[in-house]
């Protein structure tokens, strides 16, 4: 057991005794013992125009299908239930630009009244219930209106990190076979104009599907406008095709609601379905009771739409709670690095999300931008999209969350749709850890064989039950769904991830498997060297690999950004060797090390270890296509 297993924190007694959840121990073994009767009561929290037949219905597992029967629309839940009671006049949206001057503000009822004119647009273009409308927008108000517009009418939405490049785009578009694509002039990236309708342009000029492009005017830069297919987005709502009420179209719980696609390491692109019923369900539970939400929260998921976490955790989630959400456009440390402690002083953030890069980038700029905000609003912090290193747990907890605040660290997938290992806020807190499977989930950590392997032993990452929230397949790839997640161990979802489970249940998760290093015959996880380097005071940031080596199989190279004030020299780089195997095990030693400016890093914030691989063994990097700097 490793320092930072024993190392506890419990909840305050001030949050212990305002929780949706006390018991929790009640309520787990409740849940593990009528997994469906657990999901069924937080279904029935929602609205269903027709109840379903079934909770559950494995007869064609994998492929699972929640709540069969039952006729809803995530739209219903997320905004029209809302509107019959006192939310209609509540905050649903708080917009701040990055210029953060340039503020938005939507109650429900004029979030619904936006989302009507975007749909009503929609449906007057041809669009209908089945058919995919591609997204792909910054994170302005117009993301939100154009995400409920497509559910509303039964459409699906396919949201493209408004980043990626015209061939990543294009290649997206294609697959799904989009009819509508809705983009805007421009982006704000670091005072800059990032051109996302010149990229649009380039995508969808030998596009086969696509019959119209919505044009949503935010930087105000000269575009080119085809007169056939382009139309600006203010200019549709001024027309009477935008006007009067649309109804939500009820549809079938199984139906479709978005497809995702990951950001591959190489090859084709997944593209991960889920569908309105087990989603909802799935969304609305984790967010409600990992992070307590009450009627008086404001809650910020720094996350872009574009990936998982700002599909389930910004918008669907909160939406489906009736909480409050901020959406900033502007990046952590534009202008300055307490642009974010700013805004959570004004607005009164009272629940926070966000990823370990995010807190070790604002590390590295000291505490005196965090300390000279009032961050008393504060309740409740998260963490989310990788492991996050013990330091850099105790820094959020400590500085951020000024020592009363638990942080929910969320381990979950694009595939998972919702959390699937995490605690909730009257749980003791463990740095580093992912916590417990999610009430009415269990997981394990198995061998190659399939056997669960002992406590606190490293093995590959499974879920034991199916879950509302989850993938139903792969689009138009039903084969490789099961043969990537289900084949290697029938019954059980393979996560790709490896992990360890230590005597109180907790799962700590050590990365993706094809990130774990065999060292003369141990398996080093890359997270753990990781956190072993960020533990110095002169490292903020390290990626891992495992490069070949003769004698030991794999040697240990590590990219290490250095904090202000460091520089790099072979005296420290013995240094960090010796902190290292002091840290962690003379065995995890390194190799070799270089000290980039940046590290190849994914728009949703995860180190490519695969590139430094590639590039360390001259070989071909890949797709780019998902990197923040390629």
């Amino acid at each position: 057991m490793t320092p930072d297993q024993q190392d506890v924190y419990e909840p305050p007694q001030n949050i212990i005794d305002d929780a949706w959840i006390q018991d929790w121990r009640a309520v787990e073994a409740a849940a593990a013992a009528d997994p469906q009767g657990y999901w069924a009561e937080r279904a029935s929290e929602l609205q269903w125009s027709h109840p379903w037949d079934k909770v559950l219905d494995d007869s064609e597992a994998p492929f699972y299908k929640w709540f069969t029967g039952a006729r809803t629309n995530i739209v219903s839940n997320a905004i029209d239930r809302h509107l019959t009671t006192a939310r209609r006049n509540k905050l649903a949206l708080i917009w701040v630009g990055e210029d953060t001057s340039k503020v938005r503000t939507f109650s429900y009822f004029s979030l619904n009244r936006e989302v009507e004119q975007m749909a009503n647009i929609l449906k007057a273009m041809g669009v209908e219930k089945g058919d995919v409308v591609t997204i792909y927008l910054p994170r302005i108000p117009e993301i939100f209106f154009a995400m409920l517009a497509a559910a509303k009418i039964g459409a699906v939405h396919s949201v493209i990190f408004a980043g990626y490049s015209s061939e990543a785009l294009s290649t997206r578009i294609d697959d799904s076979e989009s009819k509508v694509v809705i983009t805007a002039d421009g982006s704000w990236v670091n005072g800059k104009v990032f051109p996302l309708k010149k990229i649009v342009d380039e995508a969808v000029r030998f596009s086969p599907t696509v019959e119209n492009v919505i044009v949503v005017r935010n930087t105000e830069t000269p575009v080119t406008m085809d007169s056939v297919r382009d139309h600006w987005y203010h200019e549709l709502a001024r027309l009477p095709i935008a006007k009067g009420h649309c109804p939500t179209v009820q549809v079938d719980a199984e139906d479709p609601l978005f497809i995702l696609y990951t950001s591959g390491s190489t090859g084709k692109p997944k593209a991960i379905l889920h569908t309105h019923g087990g989603y909802q369900v799935g969304t609305y539970t984790t967010l409600r009771y990992s992070f307590d939400i009450k009627e008086e929260d404001r809650w910020w998921c720094t996350a872009d739409p574009g990936w998982i976490t700002g599909h389930s955790y910004l918008v669907y989630g909160p939406l489906l709670n009736g909480a409050t959400v901020l959406m900033a456009e502007g990046n952590p440390t534009y202008p300055y690095p307490d642009i974010w402690w700013q805004l959570i002083e004004h607005y009164g953030v009272t629940g926070f999300y966000t990823a370990p890069t995010a807190i070790r980038t604002l590390m590295r700029f000291g505490d005196a931008w965090v300390t000279k905000h009032d961050l008393s609003s504060l309740r409740l912090l998260g963490s989310v999209g990788e492991p996050i290193n013990p330091e850099a747990w105790r820094w959020f907890h400590h500085v951020v969350g000024g020592d009363r605040c638990p942080i929910i660290d969320t381990w979950w997938q694009t595939e998972t749709g919702m959390f699937q290992i995490t605690t909730v806020p009257t749980m003791d807190q463990k740095p580093g850890s992912a916590g417990r499977p999610v009430f009415g989930q269990q997981a394990a950590v198995v061998d190659e064989a399939g056997d669960e392997v002992p406590v606190g032993t490293e093995g590959f990452l499974v879920l034991r039950n199916p879950w509302p929230a989850m993938m139903r397949t792969l689009f138009k790839d039903p084969e490789r769904y099961r043969q990537t997640y289900w084949a290697k161990y029938p019954g059980l979802y393979l996560t790709g991830d490896s992990a360890r489970q230590d005597e109180d249940g907790y799962f700590w998760i050590i990365g993706r498997t094809d990130d774990v290093i065999k060292v003369s015959g141990h398996r080093l996880g890359t997270a753990e060297v990781e956190s072993a380097l960020v533990s110095h005071p002169a490292v903020v940031e390290a990626a891992v690999i495992g490069l070949p080596h003769d004698v030991k199989g794999n040697s240990i190279h590590c990219s290490v950004i250095l904090a202000n004030g460091f520089s790099p020299s072979k005296e420290l780089e013995e240094e960090l060797r010796n902190h290292v195997a002091e840290t962690l095990s003379p065995i995890a030693k390194p190799d070799g090390f270089d000290f980039p400016e940046k590290l190849p890093k994914t728009r949703s914030g995860k180190i490519m270890r695969r590139v430094l691989r590639a590039r360390a063994l001259g070989q071909d990097e890949g797709d780019l296509s998902t990197l923040e700097n390629s």
